[in-house]
């Protein structure tokens, strides 16, 4: 295959669509190979790619099932749940904190002036 057709930002013709467009519209790339890229140009850095698939290639989405909304239910609770003190948070564990912060932080810095 030979080099891709590459286009300047905003100016892909008809029949193009990157994966969040091609999503927005129900379809999906249905297993094909990028068909061109966008590129939008940058000062003193490397230009931003956008790789676009072809809109009549493209696949209707996958409905969700309900075995894949319960994956999905199971994945969501997984990354909720704290390994260090096994809550549920309420919200999804920050990986930067790998628990939750309560666990985190134990002992809340007292303000100055407050005790």
């Amino acid at each position: 295959m030979g080099a891709l057709p590459v286009f300047r930002w905003r100016l892909a013709p008809d029949g193009y669509a990157t994966r969040r467009q091609l999503r927005a519209a129900g379809l999906r790339p249905g297993g094909q190979q990028v068909a061109a890229q966008l590129e939008r140009p940058r000062r003193r850095r490397p230009p931003l790619v956008a790789h676009l698939y072809r809109v009549d290639m493209a696949k209707p989405v996958r409905p969700m099932t309900d075995a894949r909304w319960a994956a999905l239910a199971k994945a969501n609770a997984a990354r909720r749940r704290c390994p260090e003190c096994g809550r549920d948070a309420g919200y999804v564990i920050p990986t930067s904190l790998g628990m939750c912060v309560p666990c985190a932080y134990p002992n809340p810095p007292v303000a100055e002036g407050t005790a």
